[in-house]
């Protein structure tokens, strides 16, 4: 098996066969499986010319094969996976995309949503069908917001359609939100934009790809989300329908210590964790973790949070994740997006059912979830030499429950039965088919994503939705 050296710390392996004549000839004279990766510097685009190849991908290349059929736009390969024997996306392009999804709602004007700032896509609504871009990837540099400008030129070339409704992220500073406010002055009298909350866009993609329209309990966990409160959330709970949403319940807010740092550097995420589930007295419990930390950096961060200072709360799962991940010895710092995060779920034994507490109190209108208990569990079985498969499956099966119970707590509240799951954190299959599991068993109508990824790649869809029920 290759996957120690393809794949470190992921038990799944994704296979492509060959779809070009040059794969058949490939592999008929090598007669063995290819291990593939794509062809681009890490976060950015993927190179699509001869010329850019020899120029950029000259140190991580021995060999190029060309061709003299140029290609005309970049696409990357799809990824999909199967849950409950249907296609669940992971990427949506080669293959897919600009195949349009026919949707129940009827847009009589068309809508060009702009997507977000990591995975992103755009989205081009018309008639009864949602079209939506390829991957484009992460908007962190220059050329991958020439691969978006360009995408979205040849969209609107390729199908005759050039909209005066322009949808976005609420981040006002996300590249894709930046762009949509300069194109729409460009576009001039009669144009508009209309920002969307990153959360209600997630659970409103999954609504139109199911033809929902009733309001729902919307489950929507990821990494990072601006707020409608300016804060970042992630751990969401909404009564959501496609014109409006409320927050009904979300994680307990914690300290984002150095802020966009603390995503590539999980121990501080359990740094924030464990001052907020100990106070000052978290060293003795957490000896064994402190083990690894740098003192001078331990010293730096536990400022950040005491001071205040570069440490925005957020709510956000994605990072409760991160933080358990480095308190039981996994990932202090990641090589790759979410990385601790997956590692965390191939670690967990499908075997244990026990679980942590978490505790939930009211706080005004909305049900505040907080995850401290579950921290202080964490490190009590650590501690008692508990084996880390056995912690993270406990780890799982805390946040499955609470995901039920929350949503039990709404129903009663409420009077709603339908439940949608959207969302990165929702690409854990350990998680999504337990959470799946547990709200069928108490009888609640459960919707995951089928025709569009739960992650970012999906809210350019969720984004054009929310804009023609909001739109003048």
């Amino acid at each position: 098996m290759a996957v120690d050296e393809v794949a470190p710390g992921n038990n799944y392996l994704g296979f492509m066969l060959p779809y070009t004549p040059l794969h058949y000839l490939l592999l008929k004279e090598v007669n063995l499986p290819l291990v593939m990766t794509s062809g681009n510097i890490s976060e950015e685009p993927i190179v699509y010319s001869n010329e850019q190849a020899f120029s950029r991908l000259k140190g991580i290349a021995d060999y190029f094969l060309i061709h003299n059929r140029d290609i005309r736009m970049r696409t990357d390969d799809s990824v999909t996976r199967v849950f409950q024997r249907k296609e669940f996306f992971i990427r949506r392009s080669r293959g897919y995309a600009p195949q349009p999804i026919k949707v129940d709602t009827f847009f009589d004007e068309p809508i060009l949503a702009l997507g977000g700032q990591l995975k992103n896509t755009f989205c081009l609504a018309q008639k009864n069908q949602a079209i939506i871009s390829h991957h484009i990837g992460d908007l962190e540099n220059l050329p991958a917001l020439t691969s978006f400008e360009e995408g979205i030129e040849h969209f609107l070339k390729l199908f005759h359609t050039y909209p005066k409704t322009l949808a976005c992220d609420l981040h006002p500073e996300y590249i894709s939100t930046k762009f949509a406010q300069e194109y729409v002055k460009k576009l001039g009298e009669g144009a508009q934009l209309i920002p969307v909350q990153h959360h209600h866009a997630h659970i409103a993609s999954l609504m139109i790809e199911q033809g929902i329209k009733e309001t729902l309990i919307g489950v929507s966990f990821d990494g990072t989300g601006l707020g409608s409160d300016g804060k970042i959330w992630g751990g969401e709970f909404l009564i959501a329908n496609f014109s409006s949403f409320s927050r009904a319940a979300h994680l307990k807010e914690i300290p984002l210590p150095g802020g966009e740092q603390a995503i590539k550097e999980p121990w501080r995420m359990a740094l924030s964790y464990l001052k907020a589930s100990y106070g000052k007295d978290f060293y003795g419990p957490a000896h064994k973790w402190l083990k690894r930390i740098e003192p001078h950096k331990l010293w730096l961060v536990n400022t950040l949070i005491e001071k205040k200072i570069n440490s925005p709360l957020t709510s956000s799962m994605g990072r409760l994740f991160d933080a358990v991940a480095s308190i039981i010895g996994l990932q202090d710092k990641i090589n790759y997006e979410a990385q601790a995060a997956i590692e965390l779920e191939m670690l967990a034994s499908k075997q244990e059912k026990g679980d942590y507490p978490f505790e939930v109190f009211p706080k005004e209108e909305e049900l505040i979830i907080d995850p401290c208990p579950v921290i202080r569990a964490v490190i009590d079985d650590l501690n008692r030499g508990k084996r880390r498969e056995i912690i993270a499956a406990r780890f799982h099966n805390s946040v499955s429950s609470i995901i039920l119970k929350i949503c039990q707590l709404l129903r009663e509240k409420r009077g709603l039965n339908r439940v949608a799951l959207s969302g990165g954190v929702f690409q854990n299959m350990y998680l999504l088919e337990r959470v799946f599991s547990l709200l069928q068993a108490a009888g609640f109508e459960t919707y995951t994503h089928q025709h569009v990824p739960a992650n970012d790649g999906g809210i350019s869809l969720g984004q054009a939705a929310i804009a023609h029920y909001r739109k003048k």
